[in-house]
């Protein structure tokens, strides 16, 4: 039995190297608030520990930490958690240094609806292939794209809003062009 436990601890040690960055960016960019995704982080990791033999392929591991992650995110989401949290605005340069455009970019990340900001966490901050990410979001290849798709527009959308459209004056301008 001490073997298992062992080969089972050894097994999760390396869980935890090789996930552990991959899982608090994507909680970070999933919740805006560094505090509440290490919370997750650490809640994954029990729950992988606890379901451990239900992961079958261990290629598969980080696509399985991803959705544990995911279900974490989800029960930990309150009302309007969209705006990044004090300490995760005077600490997020923590994972990008001198960087005010990866600050926008996360801040920006943090008003787009989660399902759209799930598969751009993970195919440009993760390099997950379209493949990978439909195993951790257990969709089709196909949604994924279209979800990738919707979400860099929704994403620029936000980083450029469009001005608003004086309504008075457009319809101003459509008058005079009909009676000219």
């Amino acid at each position: 039995m001490s073997l298992f436990l062992s080969s089972a601890e050894s097994k999760y040690n390396q869980w935890v190297k090789e996930h552990y960055r991959f899982l608090i960016r994507s909680a970070w960019a999933l919740t805006g608030s560094k505090v509440l995704a290490e919370d997750i982080v650490q809640d994954v990791y029990f729950l992988a520990w606890k379901h451990r033999k239900q992961l079958k392929d261990e290629s598969l591991a980080r696509a399985w930490l991803f959705r544990i992650m995911r279900r974490c995110v989800i029960r930990h989401a309150q009302p309007k958690t969209s705006q990044l949290d004090d300490e995760a605005n005077s600490n997020i340069d923590q994972f990008a240094p001198d960087s005010d455009s990866r600050i926008d970019s996360v801040r920006a990340l943090a008003r787009i609806a989660p399902i759209h900001r799930e598969v751009l966490v993970l195919y440009y901050f993760d390099d997950m292939s379209t493949m990978a990410i439909a195993e951790a979001l257990e969709i089709a290849p196909g949604t994924v794209m279209s979800r990738l798709a919707r979400a860099r527009d929704a994403l620029k959308q936000v980083m450029n809003p469009a001005p608003p459209v004086d309504s008075s004056n457009k319809i101003t301008t459509l008058l005079r062009s009909k009676d000219g």
